[in-house]
């Protein structure tokens, strides 16, 4: 059993698929701070507000002795738009990359002929051998 698991895990796809994983959180954690750090605060210059703290107060909750509001409910609609960007932008950019990558095996393809099939290469031998 150790050795099925084994031969499993070291499968080409699952690794690839463990790197991709990665590397996709990696990418997400990027585009959330690039979000945060430069969008937000230019659109939230736009609206003259910080963006991420955009809400809609259902029911305003009270200021408690550490100077904090509590019992507020409220749609955080700023946030959600934010993690909506991020979103786009994610997936935007696997978008593009799964488009760069097919445009990289469409030109390999094209550039390596196709051998013809075997039946094919026969019949043109026996058609030379004819000729002589």
């Amino acid at each position: 059993m150790f050795q099925e698991f084994k031969d499993f895990a070291m499968k080409g796809n699952l690794v690839d698929i463990a790197v991709a994983f990665v590397m996709g959180a990696a990418f997400n954690t990027v585009v959330t701070k690039f979000t945060a750090g430069i969008i937000s605060p230019l659109v939230g210059m736009i609206f003259n507000t910080d963006f991420n703290a955009m809400k809609y107060v259902m029911k305003p909750g009270v200021l408690n002795d550490a100077g904090e509001i509590a019992g507020e409910v409220a749609i955080l609609y700023g946030e959600f738009i934010t993690a909506l960007l991020d979103f786009i932008i994610v997936a935007f950019v696997m978008f593009m990359l799964v488009r760069g990558i097919n445009n990289m095996k469409k030109a390999e393809e094209e550039a390596a002929p196709a051998a013809p099939p075997a039946n094919e290469v026969l019949l043109a031998e026996i058609r030379d051998l004819l000729r002589k």
